[in-house]
């Protein structure tokens, strides 16, 4: 089976930040602290720190420097609490907090270009622009906003539930209130600013550039002397070890990510308790350093994708009833998400670990209008999976339907935009876990009209090449009664996925295919996962 390396989607780099900093919040870079990342001109960089402060300086260079300080811990991180992600003009600055880490604050310090388009998110940590970018998104639930601004063209807007605002700048709003607006010169640029309780600070200044000697110093280093032996991923081999490109982050940055399930050959049943020790990679017979490591009992973000067209139309009451089974089944911290489709998809719920609101949603689902479209609405959860993707988290989805879609020959209407090929395509360049549950709905054709057999075998046979593509497994549901129990296999199976990933030693992005192979140093394992990708 073939598939290709992400192309037009986001590619995850775990970067070492860890010789960035150390348990007592000193910066111990050897000569700059940050690391590098590479711009282009109007880019948007996204800012998430739901565990601490984000301090944003704005200044004239065209790339980004990031660094991070961490607060009082008895324990040092396992791994680097950033995660970087990036395609075309668009990055994001994550910090994560996996469950084996301390809890301890975790700062960000930050530089941007005067060109850039910029979102900040925090939860109670304090968010401080100095200067102003092309656009500024600033919202903190309960940490204080501070942005000092120079004299531009901005337009301010602010938004407060119950904090208080202070502002030297002449607004249209009464004092005392929790919103404001402001414009300076023409507006050009426009700053927008929304907490739940946290306190306003915003006021002009005209300094707000960074130094000549901030710009001349050289890019970061990521390995450092001395007694402080930091955690980070990935890991590095020897003090040595290069980071091509002078340490600049770009898009084209890979991590391999790899999602199996190993399976005891002599039960069929799910392997678990194996650590990264027991892992080993290899892409094209070559063996890989793993970098990160997620155990079978991480947590999931979930996505049922449903089929609730017209051919599956008589059979919805129970469809709503495995699918309440599953989310009755599902581990209590996976997070899941239901999406319906016909001749749209529709989500039904996003994400939550909310059983109770998944229940009223899912018993309340309807039988869909339109022709079916499946290869859309399984694009579309791609992309929804995407969005609301938690960088803690693996992601899986799993399909239930006939396999039936307008584009397949013998079935009557209107089929999706996206040809069967290109959905094949972008399932290979998913970096979670498909799983696909075919469900029978096959009936004597007594006229032309009718769906011909062909079609039904066509719907059968590319559900199950969808499962072998996104790395799941394919269920045969030929009874309604099975199909409960075919989702409660899926949860099972689920608590069997091993996560890993490594950055590939040959390098070249030439187009050609790379074949990975997992070994498991358990007898009588086998590890279930993709086989390969295109290195594009």
């Amino acid at each position: 089976m073939r598939l290709r390396h992400q192309r037009d989607w986001w590619k995850v780099l775990l970067i070492a930040l860890a010789v960035l900093f150390k348990c007592d919040g000193s910066v111990i870079a050897a000569q700059q602290d940050g690391v590098k990342i590479d711009l282009p001109r109007d880019g948007q960089i996204k800012i998430e720190n739901r565990f601490g402060a984000v301090s944003a300086e704005v200044w004239n260079e065209s790339y980004v420097l990031v660094s991070a300080t961490v607060g009082a811990t008895q324990k040092a991180l396992v791994t680097s609490p950033i995660v970087i992600q990036g395609r075309d003009k668009e990055f994001s600055i994550t910090v994560v907090r996996r469950p084996v880490d301390p809890v301890a604050l975790i700062d960000l310090v930050v530089k941007v270009p005067e060109t850039a388009r910029v979102e900040i998110t925090t939860n109670a940590g304090a968010i401080s622009l100095n200067g102003m970018t092309q656009s500024a998104s600033l919202r903190s639930a309960s940490g204080e906003v501070r942005a000092l601004l120079a004299q531009a063209n901005t337009d301010v807007s602010v938004e407060t539930a119950s904090g208080a605002i202070n502002s030297d700048f002449p607004s249209d709003s009464s004092p005392g209130s929790h919103a404001l607006h402001a414009r300076l010169g023409s507006g050009e640029k426009i700053l927008r600013i929304k907490t739940d309780s946290g306190s306003v600070t915003f006021k002009t200044s005209t300094d707000v550039a960074s130094s000549e000697s901030d710009r001349e110093k050289s890019p970061p280093m990521l390995s450092a002397t001395g007694s402080a032996s930091p955690a980070g991923t990935p890991a590095r081999e020897s003090g040595n070890e290069e980071v091509s490109e002078g340490d600049v982050v770009r898009v084209d940055a890979q991590l391999v990510t790899l999602n199996m399930s190993v399976i005891d050959r002599n039960t069929n049943r799910g392997v678990q308790g194996l650590t990264q020790k027991n892992f080993k990679a290899f892409e094209d017979g070559v063996e890989q350093k793993i970098v990160q490591f997620d155990a079978a009992s991480a947590p999931f973000d979930l996505f049922l994708l449903i089929d609730i067209s017209g051919s599956t139309k008589d059979v919805l009451k129970l469809i709503r009833e495995a699918a309440l089974h599953f989310i009755d089944a599902a581990r209590p911290l996976d997070r899941i998400g239901v999406v319906t489709f016909a001749g749209k998809a529709s989500i039904v719920s996003p994400l939550t670990l909310d059983r109770n609101t998944l229940r009223e949603r899912v018993s309340a689902m309807e039988t869909g209008s339109g022709d079916t479209k499946l290869y859309d609405a399984l694009n579309f959860t791609l992309e929804e999976a995407l969005k609301q993707r938690a960088r803690t988290r693996r992601t899986a989805i799993v399909l239930m339907s006939d396999g039936l879609d307008g584009n397949i020959p013998g079935v009557q209407g209107d089929g999706s935009k996206l040809e069967y090929k290109e959905i094949r395509s972008r399932v290979q360049e998913f970096d979670g876990v498909l799983y696909t549950l075919w469900l029978n709905t096959e009936y004597e054709a007594m006229n032309p009209l009718d769906t011909q057999p062909e079609a039904f075998d066509a719907g059968y046979n590319r559900m199950k090449e969808l499962a072998d593509d996104g790395g799941g497994i394919f269920y045969e549901v030929e009874k309604l009664d099975q199909l409960a129990g075919a989702y409660e296999q899926v949860v099972n199976d689920l608590g069997t996925v091993y996560s890993i990933a490594f950055q590939p030693t040959n390098k070249l992005r030439d187009g050609h295919w790379r074949a990975l192979r997992v070994v498991v140093d358990r007898p009588n394992t086998v590890a279930r996962g993709k086989r390969g990708y295109y290195a594009n």
